[in-house]
């Protein structure tokens, strides 16, 4: 290795000025070239990298914070329709439809009780609804009545036809439920 270097200088010495300052800047230009695509490419490579790893995962983070804010809201959804559910009154559904129907002044034309999913802690009753010929002022009272009551009730599948022989006339057909723990 020795021989090899005292060789280039030698050469290197034995080279005119012009030469001499020609393979100096060819020399720094290849050291710079080579601090360049060795040292300071992968480093700034790496520094990007790190930067997009951090905004992922700060948009991860925002995700799981915003799921959490999601979660706790449904919770306390969830507790307040439990509290309602162990604390509120009770009775048989169809009976207390009647009631709000003949409040609301509106003629239930049926009523089919609906199969409901088995729960663990709630046993759910489920009344299929059926109004004929009604006006829409009537069937949102009637609505509102059964949202509005003491007893928690819920609605589900509500559809509404406009009758063809009477346009100002709706059948309605709802289900409603109620719930009592176990």
């Amino acid at each position: 290795m020795k021989a090899l270097l005292k060789r280039l200088e030698r050469i290197f010495r034995n080279l005119s000025a012009r030469e001499r300052v020609l393979v100096s800047t060819v020399g720094a230009l290849l050291v710079v070239s080579l601090l360049w695509f060795g040292a300071i490419v992968p480093v700034t490579d790496s520094a990007a990298r790190a930067d997009g790893r951090v905004e992922v995962t700060e948009q991860q983070l925002e995700f799981a914070l915003r799921l959490r804010r999601e979660f706790d809201e449904v919770q306390q959804r969830l507790s307040v329709v439990e509290s309602g559910i162990q604390g509120g009154p009770s009775g048989n559904l169809r009976t207390t439809l009647e009631t709000l129907a003949q409040r609301a002044s509106v003629k239930i034309d049926a009523m089919e009780p609906q199969v409901a999913p088995a729960s663990e802690r709630y046993r759910e009753t489920r009344v299929e609804v059926s109004l004929k010929m009604v006006s829409l002022p009537d069937a949102v009272r009637y609505l509102h009545e059964i949202e509005s009551t003491d007893q928690l009730l819920t609605i589900k599948a509500l559809r509404i036809r406009m009758r063809p022989d009477k346009l100002a006339l709706l059948d309605v057909t709802f289900t409603v439920s109620s719930f009592e723990p176990i």
